[in-house]
């Protein structure tokens, strides 16, 4: 941000590595002092003047609820995948409030922080639910797969060699039922995190809503929040500093500024990974389509000189 410059509204998506890194075991005291570091950052965008929404992923932490629904089922029931995705908001959300609490003291920012457990509406009729292609849960050998699929129904996938998952739809986020909520919180003043793991999946029934068996990309229900909300910009933070084309391959080259049309054509082209990089550019795209002045897709260590425009990648509108 240039000197003089207005603050902005953002919502910042953080990646899982900000909450587990890779071969933590995922103790409390592992994702809190990861958790920690994130907030410190954090903290230095809003010490700036800025104004912020936390989104965040939930796939381990989700994935190790299902585990313990799993193993401890005969003592006690086992809670459907949608109150799985609630119990990871709130804990991460908790996590995140403590150390925001900490991490703003440290920057001399009084600011109260609240998590707001989301829910975000699709479509019944969504293709995905007929093609469910996101693993969650524990690896199974193919018998025990063919033994669930037999008896629940369910559908399974052997996965990257390491066993057999539970797949399930990943349909889009279409609407957010706490909107008008967090948009009183954000006009008070207060620091929310909200659409933790993509939000909880419903559907409008008879009036209410009622939740499915289904997980929401994280990086799509974040750009439905920063459009819903107005933000000025949507930062979506990951593993690397920028995306690349020809990621880890020869000629890999990496991309700075890019207009929609570009990112378009680029995604077309196959460049980024289903499940990876590909959601995120499209979030991008959506979110700037909708009116977002930038979205930018960059590591969490580099975010603020992201924001000033001097990392990350910035996906803006064409000419």
């Amino acid at each position: 941000m240039t000197k003089g410059a207005p603050p902005k509204r953002l919502v910042v998506a953080l990646g899982g590595n900000a909450i587990l890194q890779p071969g933590e075991k995922g103790t409390f005291e592992e994702q809190d002092a990861n958790v920690l570091k994130t907030c410190r950052q954090i903290a230095k965008i809003l010490k700036k003047g800025h104004e912020v929404v936390i989104t965040h992923g939930n796939g381990p932490q989700v994935g190790n609820i299902l585990i313990q629904n799993e193993r401890s089922g005969d003592v006690v029931p086992s809670m459907p995948l949608d109150v799985c995705g609630s119990e990871s908001q709130g804990f991460i959300g908790y996590m995140i409030q403590n150390n925001m609490n900490r991490a703003m003291a440290e920057e001399g920012i009084h600011r109260d922080v609240a998590t707001v457990v989301t829910q975000v509406v699709v479509d019944p009729k969504d293709p995905a639910f007929d093609a469910p292609t996101k693993p969650v849960g524990p690896f199974y050998d193919s018998k025990t797969a063919a033994s669930k699929m037999k008896e629940r129904g369910e559908r399974w996938v052997e996965d990257s060699g390491r066993g057999w998952r539970k797949v399930v739809p990943s349909p889009d986020p279409l609407d957010i039922v706490e909107k008008q909520v967090i948009k009183v919180l954000l006009e008070a003043g207060i620091l929310v995190v909200a659409c933790g793991g993509g939000g909880i999946p419903v559907v409008a029934e008879g009036g209410a809503y009622r939740g499915v068996e289904a997980v929401i990309d994280k990086d799509l229900a974040a750009e439905r929040l920063a459009s819903m909300i107005r933000a000025d910009m949507l930062l979506i933070l990951t593993d690397v500093p920028r995306v690349c084309l020809n990621y880890r391959q020869p000629g890999q080259m990496e991309l700075g500024q890019v207009t929609v049309k570009e990112a378009r054509d680029f995604m077309n082209q196959g460049h980024f990974k289903a499940g990876s990089m590909k959601p995120k550019v499209q979030a991008a795209i959506r979110f700037v389509e909708s009116g977002g002045k930038a979205a930018i897709i960059s590591s969490l260590g580099a975010v603020l000189d992201a924001i000033d425009g001097l990392e990350g990648t910035r996906v803006v509108p064409g000419i």
